[in-house]
């Protein structure tokens, strides 16, 4: 054998001496030895990078409320558990460069409105979709898909990733699972099949704790709300209105509850009696039968009232109701050739609706309920801050009465809110966090709050806390509905903030008050230089309202001033929007 040398190998001089004086030295065993051992010390270096690399796993989510968010952080907590290096992050905040450096990925992710992504997934969704997305042929992936069966794009989003992530070469690690409103059962059983596959595939080595063991939530919650005093109940709008919209002052006293201004209420109705009755009545049904809901014994009427949705058509909903018809015209409109009649069969109508409209029902008050879905909470924008209020929770609740096919319709909760809630009662109330809409942590960062109608609750919070905590930034308010002398919500708290300079700026929009209507986005257009102004100075911006309509406005007048002060292309502007939802200055609560 040739002796050492540094040009026909890796070693440097000292090194080279060191083995040519060893070599020679050895005898045939000693050599054989040496080089099996080298190459089981590679084969097990290899090994342990290729297990690290197993036990890396990123969570990713899109949360337009929170709930994706809560979901996708606890996921994150359990695998952490298990011995996982775990990184858990928003879609927004992610680097999508990052995608090939990633083995093991587990998505969770909301559907938002018709269809779309939510605010923090939208980049990381484009980008997916566009050209510049990489192979992923190294990747093994699973995604939870959150959303609404009562919408037309049930877990549309979700589904878009994962047929995407399979597009791009990445493997299933398990099956995507498609979680309705009431998503706490399936997201553990996904977690769950997520687990047994990373067993499976050799990624858990350590058990040494479970999920059960994650940090304590606060005694009151979703599945067990807290019974929350009403302390005032008024209308605040005027008289002549063509609205009701009632503030609602709830007692906390005792229930350990805390929120931040940002979050949400959920509250538990009850259904409109008048409803419940005229189906009991339909169905020549007594309404003291005992129905078993969950293992739980109860009166039907009861049943009706506190337990189940009636007022909400969906798919699934119809197509559990064909074993019970007997009706051709039912059948037909189940039938995938009706499938643009029957969409349109759903909207605006109700469980009485299907009753009244099909004949021949042949089910039991037992199978009636089984087959309908739980009542799900309602959802209000806090409108007050624990440190103005302590103990207290306010919310704004806009009543939705309208006609559709021959019948006066009713918000289940709103009108339950507006016609049947009194001083006195208790009310079935938990905290819903949305880390999502978020007061800016500097205290000297301008704000800017465009919210019409109800969507302004929330920034009544914002000026309590920022009034109790002495911020120095300054704030902008927008606000729109219909008439000044009827449907100014919280008009005097405005006045009082604005003349002690809490409130820096308001602008207001009365649409019906003008033979011209005149919204939110108009405010904005005539504010554009200012309002540009304070978007360079670092302002963070807060919509809350309706999505289909006003938030859609808004959002396009926002890029047609940025491009318009800026003097920049309108991609450029969308581009300014971009950074400013990453930076967190534009954040949407809206509905």
């Amino acid at each position: 054998m040739l002796p050492f040398q540094v040009t026909n190998s890796p070693f440097n001089e000292e090194q080279v001496e060191l083995l040519n004086r060893l070599w020679p030295t050895l005898n045939s065993a000693q050599k054989l030895w040496l080089s099996g051992y080298l190459a089981a010390t590679e084969s097990v270096g290899a090994l342990q990078q290729e297990a690290s690399a197993t036990k890396e796993v990123t969570v990713l989510y899109g949360s337009q409320t929170g709930n994706a968010q809560k979901l996708a952080e606890k996921v994150g907590e359990t695998l952490k558990h298990r011995g996982f290096h775990v990184t858990v992050s928003s879609m927004l905040d992610f680097k999508p460069n990052e995608l090939k450096k990633i083995n093991t990925l587990l998505i969770v992710v909301s559907t938002y409105g018709e269809g779309e992504p939510p605010d923090n997934a939208l980049s990381f969704y484009e980008f997916l979709h566009s050209k510049r997305a990489p192979k992923l042929d190294h990747l093994r992936f699973s995604v939870l898909a959150l959303g609404d069966t009562s919408y037309e794009h049930f877990c549309k989003t979700g589904k878009d990733f994962d047929k995407r992530l399979e597009e791009l070469g990445g493997k299933r690690l398990y099956e995507r699972v498609d979680c309705d409103v009431d998503y706490e059962e399936k997201a553990a059983k996904w977690l769950e099949g997520v687990l047994g596959e990373l067993d499976k595939q050799g990624a858990i080595s350590v058990a040494t704790t479970s999920s059960a063991q994650a940090k304590p939530t606060t005694i009151y919650s979703r599945k067990h709300p807290f019974q929350a005093e009403v302390l005032e109940n008024i209308n605040l709008n005027g008289r002549g209105s063509n609205k009701e919209t009632r503030h609602i002052e709830l007692s906390l006293e005792g229930s350990g509850l805390v929120f931040e201004p940002g979050d949400a209420l959920g509250v538990f109705p009850k259904n409109d009696p008048e409803l419940v009755d005229a189906m009991i009545e339909k169905m020549k049904w007594n309404p003291d039968i005992l129905v078993s809901i969950e293992e739980k014994e109860e009166p039907l009427r009861e049943a009706l009232m506190s337990r189940l949705e009636i007022t909400v058509l969906t798919e699934q909903l119809l197509q559990a109701f064909a074993t019970f018809s007997g009706d051709p015209d039912f059948h037909a409109l189940l039938s995938s050739e009706q499938e643009a009649k029957r969409k349109e069969y759903m909207k605006g109508r109700d469980m009485l609706d299907v009753l009244c409209d099909f004949g021949s029902w042949e089910m039991t008050p037992q199978q009636f309920v089984s087959s309908l879905r739980k009542l799900q909470p309602r959802f209000y924008s806090i409108a007050s801050s624990l440190l103005a209020y302590p103990d207290e929770v306010h919310i704004t609740v806009g009543a939705v009465r309208y006609e559709a096919h021959g019948r006066l319709r009713k918000g289940v909760c709103s009108t339950f809110c507006a016609e049947r809630l009194h001083i006195g009662d208790k009310l079935p109330v938990f905290v819903h966090q949305n880390p999502n809409f978020k007061l800016p942590k500097d205290t000297h960062t301008p704000i800017i709050m465009i919210g019409p109608g109800t969507g302004v609750a929330p920034f009544r919070a914002f000026m309590q806390e920022r009034e109790a905590i002495g911020a120095r930034g300054k704030s902008w308010l927008f606000f729109g509905d219909q008439h000044f002398v009827t449907d100014f919500l919280y008009q005097t708290e405005w006045q009082t903030w604005l003349k002690n300079g809490v409130l820096t700026k308001m602008d207001v929009a009365f649409s019906r008050d003008a033979k011209e209507k005149v919204y939110v986005q108009h405010r904005m257009i005539e504010q554009s230089k200012e309002l540009f102004r304070w978007l360079e100075e670092g302002a963070a911006v807060y919509v809350c309202g309706d999505k289909q309509r006003m938030a859609r406005d808004v959002h396009e007048t926002l890029i047609h001033i940025i491009a318009k002060e800026g003097k920049m292309t309108n991609e450029r502007a969308e581009a300014y929007v971009a950074d400013m939802q990453k930076q967190k200055r534009y954040q949407r609560d809206v509905y």
